[in-house]
């Protein structure tokens, strides 16, 4: 008996700009805790087997599927945990998680017999892991006898944010830890007065978009109600590749694939007087401490707070302040005399809102897109797979930034047309290729790359290697770049 982890990572989380951004979602920061929301996610599911033996468990490792710009930082942050993943699919474009399960859920029938799948989200809290593995295990052998599980999440306030799940007649069980019931239908999101009723019948559930189900039976229901969604997924994969730890789709295949969502696509069907004998529909609540942390008035909710509620994180200051939540990244912030304010500073931003109004941060998104600006796609800091790398200062013709290049990690051999760049290293040791050169330079070293001379950066040493690189021309912009080599696969729009 086994268990498949898939964690799909495809959000954008626009709603908590400035820190999230569309090349670096929230699933990627590390909100609540030393570790981002995707690693939480990964290790949620540790001691699982522990803890339930009499289940006979076995864990694989996660399948992770997430939009391919990410593809370095989710294998990354998984380097960074020691684990290793069971793959990493690749979606070149987002196509909503019905197609995303599909996918996971073929890759997951070709590795093992039939295994249990957990559908996670990568962006969720949830505070009471111990108790969250309890529902897992109880869906789990629930699942094995051909149940289609969804966790709903049991409401504390009338939340008109989230869909909600209407629970049905109990499922009358001894050998659950918690409670199962018929699933009697999705609600979409309601307004405040249909919320409080929800809240006060307790009949009704917040839809935390987990599901559990056995690969096959996945693949029948999605066959049965969404052939179309089957088939293009099927010939994506087919006509897709393997590439290291990542499985890339056929991107014109994928592309063709309907949009829709499990809820949509499947779960609705099977729920109330549609439900299918062989594979009932259920629903397990869960009063675990969960989030999706879809907005900043819900990331104060689940931080720790001072006496008078104030959230502070980095060099923030209050004075005759509460209910706030201030984030400093790079700038001491000082907040006088307010109370119910979000305000949260990066190097390249800053925003500042009412508590109560945080959903409608998206209009600022909005706007820099309709503006034609870059802030709502990237932070001043870029991550490439090889490290990362940030503009200190820019003027007429020249541009400095910083790099830092991971251990064995190497830019790409590469020439451009329009710049020359000076190199100098401030911490580590760098390996230089220039045209038909190679040699090492050391911590206060510096070098020059003509314009046209093809030239690589590589670290060979084992901690990392910081540069200042200063670039100077009439053009600078990243896309002056001929890729000669690359170890990544990467194209020129990707830059360095």
């Amino acid at each position: 008996m086994s268990l498949q982890p898939v964690i799909l990572s495809g959000g954008s989380g626009t709603r908590l700009w400035p820190l999230s951004r569309e090349a670096y979602p929230k699933q990627f920061l590390a909100l609540t805790g030393p570790h981002t929301m995707l690693q939480e996610t990964a290790r949620r599911l540790d001691n699982l087997v522990e803890e339930h033996p009499r289940q006979g468990l076995h864990v694989f490792d996660p399948i992770v599927v997430c939009n391919e710009e990410h593809r370095f930082l989710v294998a990354e942050q998984f380097r960074m945990l020691g684990r290793p993943t069971t793959s990493i699919i690749l979606e070149p474009v987002g196509r909503n998680t019905a197609p995303a399960l599909t996918l996971a859920a073929l890759t997951a029938s070709q590795a093992a017999a039939d295994p249990v799948l957990l559908v996670m989200p990568a962006d969720h809290t949830i505070a009471d892991e111990a108790g969250f593995r309890h529902a897992v295990a109880d869906g789990y052998l629930l699942a094995e006898e051909g149940a289609v599980i969804t966790f709903g999440v049991v409401p504390n306030k009338p939340e008109i944010g989230y869909g909600y799940i209407c629970q049905g007649e109990e499922l009358k069980r001894e050998d659950l830890h918690v409670p199962a019931y018929r699933l009697h239908a999705f609600v979409e999101k309601p307004d405040l007065e249909t919320a409080q009723r929800y809240l006060a019948s307790r009949e009704y559930l917040w839809n935390s978009g987990i599901f559990m189900m056995r690969a096959s039976v996945w693949l029948g229901l999605i066959g049965r109600f969404r052939a179309d969604i089957l088939a293009a997924v099927q010939s994506a994969i087919a006509d897709g590749r393997a590439d290291g730890d990542f499985l890339r789709l056929s991107a014109e295949l994928f592309r063709a694939c309907p949009s829709d969502s499990i809820d949509y696509a499947v779960m609705e069907r099977l729920s109330g007087d549609q439900a299918i004998a062989e594979h009932p529909a259920l629903v397990l609540p869960l009063s675990v401490g969960w989030s999706d942390v879809g907005a900043w008035s819900a990331l104060w909710e689940v931080r720790e707070q001072d006496a008078v509620g104030n959230v502070l994180d980095g060099d923030a200051f209050v004075h005759d302040s509460s209910n706030n939540l201030v984030i400093a990244q790079q700038r001491m912030v000082a907040a006088v005399g307010v109370e119910n304010l979000i305000i949260v500073e990066t190097p390249d931003a800053v925003l500042v809102a009412s508590k109560d109004r945080a959903q409608e941060v998206k209009a600022v998104t909005q706007y820099l897109k309709d503006s034609q600006r870059d802030e709502h796609r990237h932070h001043q800091r870029l991550h490439r797979p090889w490290g990362a790398f940030e503009s200190i200062g820019d003027g007429e013709r020249y541009q400095v930034k910083r790099l830092n290049v991971n251990p064995g990690e190497s830019l790409s051999l590469q020439m451009h047309h329009h710049r020359a760049e000076h190199w100098i290293v401030v911490s580590g040791t760098a390996r230089v290729t220039c045209d038909e050169r190679s040699f090492l330079l050391s911590e206060n070293q510096s070098t020059y790359i003509p314009v046209g001379a093809q030239h690589q950066l590589e670290n060979p040493g084992k901690i990392p290697l910081e540069i200042i690189e200063v670039r100077s021309g009439g053009y600078l912009a990243e896309d002056d770049i001929v890729r000669l080599q690359d170890r990544y696969d990467r194209n020129t729009s990707e830059g360095c």
